[in-house]
């Protein structure tokens, strides 16, 4: 592994480590890894499938389903190239534009799902508040706009992150600890002062945390509401409506919490440890999803087998 020079940054490579001490058993590992993105893209496609073509599933909780798993799509997406090409191809160069470029996508499709968890939850609260006005307070050009106004600050967010990258010098130090780009993976590569990407780094990490406390907020806000309804086999229904919601909100923060403290606070424990936790950030959210909505939701799973297995239905 040969050591970056103090040249322009648009002629450095940084090295991706896959997995240290299993180099010889990387073509091995490829085959869950290639599983998993598998069945994340066939699990998430055939929901879009669903919703596109059902009209009975055209409404606002489903388009926000929708959203949900375009952003799984393209976090899988965003991580497959290195990851696959490491794991398969023995391909552990990667351009420094290339990299920058990658935990751009990355991170917007993270703090993206995090957003769309969080208007989720907004969604379940009006639903189970206010039922007989659902249809009139989330219509459909609502939605559209939700979705307009998410992407539109997330990129906003999120476009900075290479650019800081960009204008940071790389000497000697190009490899990096995981099998894809990440913002503070790279930076702690740089030998000039990274201090500004630190901060901004926070900064848009902190939008994350903001929708968990908007997810939570929600939740009193549901529970508030729930045990102020008559009997409990309301109360059950009313919160069985929401499981699905709360699974994939576990799903992608427990991961990505567990991640972050061992980023911070996990120097003593096994780089394997932190390498492990950061593709279960990646890979588990995108697969899980569709299987709990499919699982829990059964205009959704009816849908599923409907459409992939006729016969049965």
């Amino acid at each position: 592994m040969s050591p970056l020079n103090n040249t322009k940054i648009e002629v450095l490579r940084f090295l991706l480590i896959g997995i240290p001490g299993l180099e010889k058993s990387h073509l091995w590992i490829s085959i869950p890894f290639s599983s998993v993105y598998l069945l994340s893209f066939l699990g998430n496609f055939a929901i879009l499938f669903c919703i596109k073509t059902e009209r009975s599933l055209h409404e606002p909780m489903y388009y926000f389903l929708s959203m949900l798993s375009i952003s799984d799509l393209g976090l899988s997406l965003s991580s497959l190239p290195t990851t696959l090409g490491l794991f398969l191809f023995d391909v552990h160069e990667i351009n420094a534009s290339a990299c920058f470029a990658q935990e751009f996508f990355i991170h917007l499709f993270t703090v993206t799902e995090a957003s769309v968890l969080s208007v989720m939850a907004f969604d379940r609260y009006v639903a189970i508040h206010n039922p007989l006005r659902y249809s009139t307070i989330l219509t459909g050009s609502r939605v559209i706009k939700t979705g307009v106004f998410l992407s539109s600050k997330n990129i906003l967010l999120i476009l900075p992150l290479p650019f800081l990258l960009q204008r940071l010098r790389y000497c000697h130090r190009n490899l990096l600890s995981h099998s894809y780009c990440l913002h503070q993976d790279v930076m702690k590569l740089a030998c000039s002062d990274n201090r500004v990407n630190v901060i901004y780094g926070l900064c848009a990490a902190l939008s994350t945390m903001l929708d968990l406390v908007f997810i939570t907020f929600s939740y009193v806000m549901i529970l508030k509401t729930v045990l102020g309804i008559a009997t409990p086999r309301e109360q059950f229904k009313a919160l069985n409506t929401c499981i699905s919601h709360i699974c994939a909100v576990l799903i992608f923060y427990v991961p990505m919490l567990s991640a972050a403290m061992l980023h911070r606070f996990g120097r003593n424990v096994s780089p394997m440890i932190h390498i492990l936790m950061a593709d279960i950030f990646l890979l588990v959210p995108p697969l899980m999803n569709p299987i709990v909505y499919c699982v829990k939701t059964r205009q959704i799973r009816e849908k599923v087998v409907e459409k992939f297995c006729p016969k049965r239905s």
